[in-house]
């Protein structure tokens, strides 16, 4: 009876100790996959529904609302819910007039901070091309083409802030010049970014702590500047983050190919500053004080925007490459102190049900000079109200969650590329006086680029890279997934580059060694069949001379196809979109149709050798279909585009 009641007695406790273990990871799981940046955002979209508007004052074109915008962007490559495009349009869209003109914008003051919100209206114009955004672009680059500057060639912050260069500065301009110049071939302008940047380090960085002052007066003539250095007294948190934050971003524009002495000076800054960035973080909680220098100091505070600031520079430093890998425990920590200290779940302020997402913690302003003047003291910083859900908190807190969020799906394929083909498919055009790639591309924006396509692969950790010229044994060989979409027609290039039979060898000996290959056409009248289809009958597979799923106008059902469960591809997508699509036959091999609708085959696999083949008979991922802005809800476009990227990475590791 002793041993019985034993075994029963720890039958139970391994019972009870198993449920626990269950309801644990069940509440770690869902912890894990809450999403702040979402929350925030939701908040965000609802106390500022058509525009930006603090305490009663009426909204006004600022910084501050080009911060927040951000991080809304970067929730929308993230998700493809079209929700968050329209929310940034319709924020822009109060300010710029069918004209062009900004509302409120005053160029002649010569700001820094009214760069900011131009990022905005740059996403806006390469995504719509619509004229109004070109042309309220061009006012803000007019302002920097004569913006004051030092004697050395840097951005005053402001005119009425004559020969001063601010920290803050360099989030403001920088990185909206940078994306400007690859908008519009502007290529020299990646000097003139630089040269800010070793500047203000060069200017305002104590050699002891390698800290950055606030700010620097080039004439020496303001009371708060140092009148032998021309530095401000203190290390100000949210100056620090704006200036890391400018320089992950700014030097992300840079052309991967050209500029590398620039690139590597920027890198190089941008290690001494993370590297002073970490020797201040609060060893308790893992945030940063309002003063970094000083944590023990009364009236000294832990503040949000600054630790969000910071744990977004080193996040992204790291996950581009920029930064060692050590850096992302110090981030990880600063996001966690964040969520403990400034992060609450509360009921909206009409009590309305849901409540919403709060970030407490944020120092409304603080600046030098002026009038009343502010003179960079210990007491002036302190006397500066802290507040919840400061726009450039928030703003901040969302770009950190991005980067924070897409840990867990970046180690997925981390080490991988993709390439895309630029060759069969080359298309081109006149923009800006210069001839440029278009249709099909990672860098298009769009209706018809896959820049939401190629966000997905970098989202599980997938470089993407490109191949204009035709493919061989050996630019194939660092790829790890290849993609050739709807070769040319005479119609779209009057000298195509037609897939030849060496073309095909080499496509076919790399599948074989372990390549993964999509190959994404389209209906008969738009692709290039003859060569293609010698291609695609390698794997086992012909397209057809046709076109389904013909739509008129916007009748989406006439595109929609429903995946069953269980389809070895589509594992989250139930319900898609397609139109005119060519269909497929089988020919031999070991090719199998996976998703087919009646007795049309859309998409088909092969495997070949310890390669792996996908086809189907559409761009389908381009962004159109993928981007949420035109597509019903309802339709998974963007799950399918996740789905297959998970997989294609899946088969390269079985190679």
């Amino acid at each position: 009876m002793e041993v019985e009641a034993f075994v029963t007695k720890n039958k139970m406790k391994r019972t009870v100790f198993i449920f626990l273990l269950i309801v644990l990871t069940t509440i770690s799981a869902s912890a894990q996959t809450r999403s702040y940046a979402a929350d925030m955002a939701k908040t965000v979209m609802t106390i500022w529904k058509d525009s930006l508007s603090l305490n009663g004052k009426p909204a006004k074109w600022t910084y501050d609302q080009g911060v927040f915008l951000k991080g809304i962007e970067g929730l929308w490559n993230a998700t493809g819910d079209g929700k968050y495009f329209a929310y940034i349009q319709k924020s822009m869209d109060f300010f710029v007039d069918d004209k062009g003109n900004i509302r409120t914008y005053k160029p002649e003051e010569f700001t820094l901070d009214n760069i900011t919100p131009g990022r905005a209206l740059l996403l806006l114009y390469n995504v719509t091309g619509k004229e109004k955004y070109l042309t309220a672009l061009k006012t803000l680059r007019q302002q920097l083409s004569t913006q004051p500057r030092t004697r050395e060639g840097g951005f005053w912050h402001k005119k009425i802030y004559p020969y001063q260069m601010w920290l803050d500065g360099l989030y403001m301009a920088p990185p909206f010049y940078g994306e400007y110049a690859n908008a519009f071939h502007e290529d020299t302008i990646f000097n003139d970014i630089a040269r800010q940047f070793i500047l203000m380090e060069k200017n305002s960085r104590d050699a002891k702590t390698g800290l950055l002052y606030h700010g620097y007066d080039e004439s020496r003539q303001q009371k708060w500047a140092d009148k032998i250095t021309g530095r401000s007294p203190n290390f100000w948190g949210r100056a620090m983050g704006w200036y890391g934050m400018g320089l992950v971003d700014a030097l992300e524009t840079f052309p991967p190919d050209s500029y590398r002495d620039k690139r590597k000076d920027l890198i190089e800054i941008l290690n001494r500053f993370a590297s002073a960035v970490a020797k201040v973080q609060d060893k308790k909680t893992g945030l940063w004080w309002d003063i970094l220098d000083m944590p023990n100091k009364e009236k000294n505070y832990l503040e949000a925007s600054a630790s969000s600031m910071f744990v977004y520079a080193l996040a992204k430093g790291v996950r581009l490459g920029y930064l060692p890998q050590s850096y992302l425990s110090v981030a990880k920590k600063g996001y966690d102190g964040i969520i403990k200290n400034f992060i609450k779940d509360e009921n909206l302020p009409t009590g309305q049900a849901g409540g919403q997402t709060n970030l407490y913690g944020t120092v409304s302003v603080s600046g030098l000079g002026g009038n009343p003047y502010r003179d960079g003291s210990y007491d002036y910083y302190m006397s500066e109200k802290v507040v919840m859900n400061d726009p450039k908190g928030v703003g901040a807190f969302i770009q950190a969650s991005n980067e924070i969020e897409m840990l867990p799906t970046l180690s997925y394929g981390k080490g991988k590329t993709v390439l895309l083909d630029y060759y069969f498919n080359h298309e081109t055009r006149m923009d800006a006086g210069k001839v440029i790639r278009f249709h099909y591309i990672w860098e298009e924006q769009d209706n018809n680029g896959y820049s939401i396509f190629g966000n997905v692969f970098h989202k599980y950790g997938v470089q993407t890279r490109s191949l204009d010229v035709a493919p061989t044994a050996q630019n194939l060989k660092s790829a790890d997934i290849y993609i050739i979409v709807d070769p040319d027609t005479t119609s779209e290039n009057k000298n195509p580059n037609y897939i030849q039979p060496k073309d095909i060898d080499a496509i076919y000996n790399w599948v074989k060694s372990g390549g993964v290959l999509l190959l994404l056409g389209n209906d008969s009248p738009n692709v290039e069949f003859t060569h293609f289809n010698q291609l695609v009958a390698k794997f086992g597979v012909q397209f057809n001379y046709d076109s389904k799923n013909k739509v008129i106008g916007n009748q989406f059902e006439m595109g929609a196809i429903k995946i069953p469960a269980g389809n070895p591809i589509f594992k989250t997508a139930g319900k898609i979109y397609i139109k005119e699509y060519a269909s497929q036959k089988l020919t031999g091999g070991s090719a199998k149709a996976v998703l087919s609708e009646g007795n049309n085959i859309v998409v088909t696999v092969t495997k070949m050798g310890k390669g792996t083949v996908f086809i189907v008979g559409d761009p389908w991922f381009y962004n159109e279909y993928t981007d949420g802005r035109k597509i019903p809800k309802e339709f998974e476009n963007y799950k399918a585009a996740e789905d297959v990227v998970k997989w294609a990475i899946d088969q390269t590791k079985k190679k």
